[in-house]
């Protein structure tokens, strides 16, 4: 959670040096803040199941099905980069990088 409060950080100090500290500003690094949740949601579902997981179909079936949180991290990970861009801020760097620890 420290991490989380760290990057929030990270962003505000950025849009208060860029002089961008009004409301709709921090708004928008709010919202980065809840893909952030969401994308760490969709790391630990990919950690847990894999690229592709094994279910029951409708007909009772084992049948093996791609893991939708791939194709949704990498939506998620546009639209924080959007964000940042809309902003015209950097990516944070807070503490150590965990990225990639769910494949």
């Amino acid at each position: 959670m420290e991490k989380k409060k760290d990057i929030r950080q990270d962003l505000i100090d950025q849009l208060q040096a860029k002089g961008k500290y009004q409301k709709y500003y921090v708004d928008l690094v709010d919202d980065y803040m809840k893909y952030y949740d969401l994308k760490k949601k969709l790391q630990a579902d990919i950690k847990t199941k894999g690229l592709r997981y094994t279910t029951i179909n409708g007909n009772g079936i084992e049948v093996e099905k791609p893991n939708e949180s791939i194709q949704n991290i990498v939506k998620v990970s546009s639209m924080m980069l959007k964000i940042l861009t809309d902003l015209g801020l950097q990516e944070p760097e807070a503490g150590s990088s965990d990225e990639g620890d769910y494949y």
